[in-house]
């Protein structure tokens, strides 16, 4: 089995998705077939606390932290993922962003 494609699982406030997805739309990323701009999204629940020596983008140090944020699905080819990641990190206002990458079996 080759792997030629990935999945990104980003975690980001709702008001980045839509900058996001045109970021990795322009790489050629959230392309499956004839279609572009493919992306799932899903508000999730999560928690955080900083610690000394963070700058958060929301939350205090030393205090856990509760919130809302989405998270963004896409298919990427392998050959652009560093790219893709790379491009997040710069959009992204965490100070940590997470990025999952998948591989994805062809078969």
């Amino acid at each position: 089995m080759e792997i030629t494609r990935v999945k990104l699982e980003i975690y980001a406030p709702e008001s980045c998705v839509d900058s996001i997805r045109d970021a990795l739309n322009e790489l050629g990323a959230c392309h499956i077939g004839n279609y572009d701009c493919c992306t799932s999204v899903s508000r999730v629940a999560g928690t955080w606390r900083p610690l000394p020596g963070a700058d958060p983008f929301d939350g205090e140090v030393g205090v856990l932290s509760r919130g809302e944020e989405c998270k963004i699905e896409v298919v990427c080819p392998a050959e652009l993922a560093v790219r893709a990641v790379e491009a997040v990190k710069r959009l992204h206002p965490y100070e940590e962003p997470v990025v999952h990458v998948l591989p994805l079996w062809d078969m």
